[in-house]
């Protein structure tokens, strides 16, 4: 099976331009894509990782990519999938976080030997005269269009900025910029970026010619990934020190049971005759499954001996048998513990088990709490500090959430 072929039977492709041109290019190694990263954070998560295993996929195929780092259009913030505006960032905190993703993309993509590209597209948006640009590509964008785009939707209710709604055209000169001087032929994208997408495509063609070869690929894979890369307490990151180990194997090995054949077949590596054997699986049988995609993953991320370490750690958790020493930890202070005690709420927000203290509250009087493997009975609940030390306390949220809380 080709790749393209693949990527469509791993469930990954959504919606394309000139399917039978871009099957030929990328079954033939005869792609230069990229996909972008605006630097937002200073650690890729879930959803940045499905989108650098595509890549990878991609380039083992003899594809060239293009990682492109958005340190200049962060400056501006991306409207897509958002009710209200993003945190302007400084140019420091984007500088810093885009130093952060450059090294968490080297372990996925090989950049050696101009196999692959890593840009910052700082590069040609902060020259670009205001003027000039209006002039250059301004008259390539139809108003009335850009107002209709998925990504402008859910803003246009609260207001849309017109410091966002230049976005649009800044995507879409990043894709006219590297055409023009890194031969990249092709972009990747989720559902919600398929309105950028069309415009850079549009604009190339517009700006250079019909004839000229802009293709546009979005995939199932960054919108699930957006999804999948946060949870009711945060994101889950790739960076260990935000997401240990464990907690990572943790979130696979609890993904519901109608996605995990398709979160095997969209982002582990393991063939797909092998995958197909796991269709028919089904009760215990889907919990095997659930550590395989876990192992597989954090095997990835983390390397195999971590791998190894956070699946037997979660083996003996549901046993029973294991101690508390993987667990995910906070660390609370005499300060956390305003008059020697903490209320179960303030326990569960602190620990981000919750996400407010309302959450919180409805999640014990669903019986969803347990500490120590004590149903947790009231919202009234406190704990004292003598209760925190040794091992501290072992939280339970739901049947599968662990979390650990100790005093320093």
């Amino acid at each position: 099976m080709k790749i393209y072929e693949e990527l469509v039977a791993r469930g990954l492709i959504a919606q394309v331009t000139n399917e039978e041109e871009i099957r030929e290019m990328v079954n033939n190694g005869k792609a230069t894509f990229y996909i972008g990263f605006d630097c937002t954070a200073d650690s890729l998560h879930v959803g940045h990782f499905m989108a650098l295993c595509l890549m990878k996929r991609l380039q083992m195929a003899g594809n060239k990519p293009i990682a492109l780092i958005g340190d200049g259009t962060t400056l501006i913030g991306d409207p897509s999938g958002r009710t209200d505006m993003r945190q302007m960032l400084t140019p420091e905190v984007i500088k810093y976080n885009a130093e952060c993703f450059k090294r968490q993309m080297e372990k996925f993509i090989d950049f050696s030997d101009d196999k692959a590209l890593m840009l910052y597209n700082s590069e040609w948006l902060k020259p670009l005269n205001y003027i000039e640009l209006l002039r250059e590509v301004g008259g390539c964008f139809s108003v009335n269009n850009m107002l209709r785009a998925e990504c402008y939707k859910q803003r246009m209710e609260k207001g849309l900025s017109f410091l966002e709604f230049n976005y649009m055209i800044m995507q879409s000169y990043d894709f006219y910029y590297m055409f023009q001087h890194y031969g990249c032929n092709m972009q990747f994208g989720g559902n919600d970026q398929w309105s950028n997408m069309l415009g850079g495509t549009e604009l190339i063609r517009r700006k250079l010619g019909k004839d000229a070869h802009a293709m546009t690929i979005t995939l199932l894979l960054n919108s699930e990934g957006k999804k999948m890369g946060k949870t009711a307490s945060g994101a889950v990151w790739l960076d260990p020190n935000k997401t240990s180990p464990f907690e990572f194997y943790q979130y696979w090995r609890n993904v519901d049971d109608a996605d995990v054949l398709k979160c095997i077949r969209m982002l582990t590596f393991l063939p797909l005759e092998e995958i197909d054997k796991m269709d028919g699986w089904e009760g215990s049988q889907l919990n095997d499954a659930k550590e395989i995609l876990a192992f597989e993953l954090t095997r990835m991320i983390h390397g195999e001996e971590e791998a190894q370490k956070a699946k037997e750690a979660s083996r003996a958790l549901f046993s029973g048998t294991g101690s508390s020493e993987h667990m995910p930890t906070t660390e609370l202070t005499n300060d956390d513990l305003g008059g020697g005690q903490i209320n179960i709420l303030n326990l569960l927000v602190k620990c981000e088990l919750c996400a407010s203290k309302g959450e919180a509250r409805r999640l014990v009087q669903q019986g969803g709490v347990t500490i120590n493997d004590k149903k947790v009975e009231s919202i009234d609940d406190v704990f004292g500090c003598e209760q925190f030390t040794g091992d501290g306390l072992v939280i339970r949220k739901g049947k599968k959430v662990y979390h650990r809380a100790i005093m320093i």
